[in-house]
């Protein structure tokens, strides 16, 4: 394995969500360790599932794996992250400032921004501790989806940036007097990233044009920033000695090689890893010892046969949908279950039926338009671009509050606004006014990866508690974004997921975060299900058998209603193929 092949002190697996990244990098690690290295492995990912990996509990402290001598593995809680660093900033103040305003400090501390810079500050003395780095040969790094990696690397420079210009502001973090004191950390952290013979970067992807194309830019956004020393796997590639009279396994392996074969330059001059896709799930350390072998099925194996699945369509979904003649109907769900397609579908046969319906999405990674591939009548498309956003925004603010100010109170309300926590009020701002039109029409929310979802609706909280709070007894009628996502009436969330052990994991995960923020989950769908595909490949029908008991755990424990959609032959691109789906 290129990747592999002398090891620096730092890897980072990153990469679209549902690409293999939390999988490679525990492989990773646990290779490294049999060989007798001293590996610390670690999580930044809001949705991250090592423990589950591993089969035991993994959190905020350094825990001993059992069953792999050598390794180690720590869980970077973003949540628990900002609840420290928002009590190490209010602490201090309570029992001397007065109540309401320790209470407008904790509601400034709520948003999303601080939850990233809570989580930075965890990341960050990973890369500065040189104690801790000590008692290590390698720290290996399975970082969050493609976005927040991003977002992550990028913040030591945006807020070093800002605090030259602005040491004594002030913004939705409240004073920043005590970021000023994290600024040499924040540099020795961005040195360590480009330090070639310290850091490699591993970029995961799969065989197929969108993530290619996601996992391109990702390198010249990456590279960009002076991250140049990167390593590409590209994982779950289908053998074609399994297309053998098997016209599934044929489209796949086609379609597979047709996207390898159009690889973007910027990848092709890279060390490149090809893994093949595995029969079995990739939970456990016999399966992740296996992972980065060759072998696909294990020796002597016989394929099992297949019963007809019997499962609820997406069109039941639909149908029950459409009669309600409007409302909001968000996608949620971890990267790379096939959110944006399935809201596209959704929004298709809606608008197919003479519906009216506003497709849109709030995912940095999603491509509605090349999924679409042209017009339909009754159907809107549009994207939240939080880079537009921002900029319109911010325009807003200086024509309005701007406008009153002196030249120097304008020149302090433009360093104000360069602060990173503006592109997250400009997002909210975006969200909200679409979901207004839930009352007259259709709107189909394909939203991002439930990291970032999941920040979305803690920005939408806390605008609903300000709201509540600036009201009071006020009898004046209001409705904030959070009172309409919690009205079952209103709004109806899908969780997209796959028939595989982790992602029905993260899916009931996610489901019991939205139900503790009032949310309850209308329907799940199954998506790319070889189950229901009918496969005619050894190794296709025992990932088809293995799908059976997750698909079981989706209908009897955690959805009240389900639809499962089979795997296609030709990639679901195109209202013809959407619609398609839909019938």
């Amino acid at each position: 394995m290129h990747f592999l092949d002398n090891p620096p002190l730092f890897l980072f697996f990153t990469g679209k969500g549902g690409v293999g990244k939390t999988s490679l990098a525990c492989a990773a690690a646990i290779r490294l360790a049999d060989a007798g290295r001293r590996v610390l492995l670690v999580s930044t990912d809001p949705a991250s599932n090592v423990g589950q990996v591993f089969g035991q509990a993994i959190g905020s402290h350094v825990t001993a794996i059992r069953s792999v001598g050598g390794l180690s593995a720590l869980d970077v809680d973003p949540q628990a992250a900002a609840a420290a660093y928002r009590a190490r900033i209010v602490d201090p103040v309570r029992g001397v400032l007065p109540e309401a305003v320790v209470a407008g400090i904790e509601e400034q501390l709520s948003g999303a921004c601080t939850t990233e810079i809570a989580a930075f500050d965890e990341f960050t003395s990973l890369l500065t501790d040189t104690r801790l780095q000590s008692g290590y040969d390698h720290i290996v790094f399975d970082t969050a989806p493609t976005g927040h990696t991003l977002r992550l690397l990028q913040l030591p420079g945006a807020w070093s940036g800002f605090l030259e210009h602005n040491p004594d502001g002030a913004s939705c973090l409240g004073p920043l007097a005590g970021l000023e004191k994290q600024r040499a950390r924040y540099r020795d952290a961005v040195a360590a990233l480009a330090d070639r013979q310290r850091t490699r970067l591993v970029l995961v992807t799969r065989a197929q044009a969108a993530a290619l194309k996601e996992v391109a830019r990702t390198h010249d956004e990456l590279d960009a920033l002076g991250l140049s020393r990167q390593f590409l796997v590209i994982n779950g590639i289908l053998d074609p000695d399994e297309a053998v009279a098997d016209p599934l396994a044929m489209a796949i392996v086609r379609r597979e090689q047709a996207a390898l074969q159009a690889m973007p330059a910027a990848l092709q001059s890279l060390p490149v890893d090809r893994l093949a896709l595995k029969a079995f799930n990739l939970v456990g350390l016999d399966a992740l010892r296996q992972l980065l072998a060759p072998s696909l099925l294990p020796a002597g194996s016989e394929p099992p046969a297949l019963d007809a699945l019997r499962a609820p369509p997406l069109s039941s979904l639909i149908d029950a949908l459409a009669g309600a003649g409007h409302g909001l109907i968000m996608l949620m769900g971890k990267g790379g279950v096939g959110k944006t397609t399935m809201a596209a579908a959704i929004a298709v046969a809606l608008a197919r039926r003479g519906r009216d319906v506003h497709l849109s999405t709030s995912d940095p990674a999603a491509h509605l338009t090349d999924t679409l591939a042209g017009e339909l009548a009754h159907l809107t498309v549009s994207r939240i671009d939080p880079q537009a956003e921002t900029a319109r925004y911010r325009r807003h603010v200086l024509e309005t509050r701007g406008r009153l100010l002196d030249d120097a109170g304008r020149a302090l309300l433009e360093e104000d606004l360069r602060s990173p926590c503006t592109e997250e009020i400009a997002v909210f701002q975006a969200f909200s006014r679409i979901i207004r039109e839930a009352g007259k029409r259709f709107v189909v929310m394909d939203t991002a990866p439930t990291g970032h979802t999941l920040l979305l609706l803690d920005a939408t909280g806390a605008y609903h508690r300000d709201m509540v709070r600036q009201m009071g007894d006020s009898k004046l009628h209001f409705t904030t974004p959070m009172m309409q996502l919690q009205d079952p009436a209103q709004t109806r969330v899908i969780i997209t997921t796959l028939a595989e052990t982790t992602p029905v994991l993260e899916a009931a995960s996610l489901q019991a975060d939205l139900r503790r923020a009032g949310i309850e989950p209308w329907a799940w769908i199954i998506n790319n299900s070889l189950a229901c595909a009918s496969p005619r490949s050894p190794l296709l029908r025992q990932r088809a058998h293995n799908e059976r008991v997750c698909i079981d755990a989706v209908a009897s424990r955690h959805a009240s209603r389900y639809a499962v959609v089979p795997l296609q032959a030709d990639e679901p691109v195109g209202l013809q193929r959407l619609a398609a789906l839909g019938d």
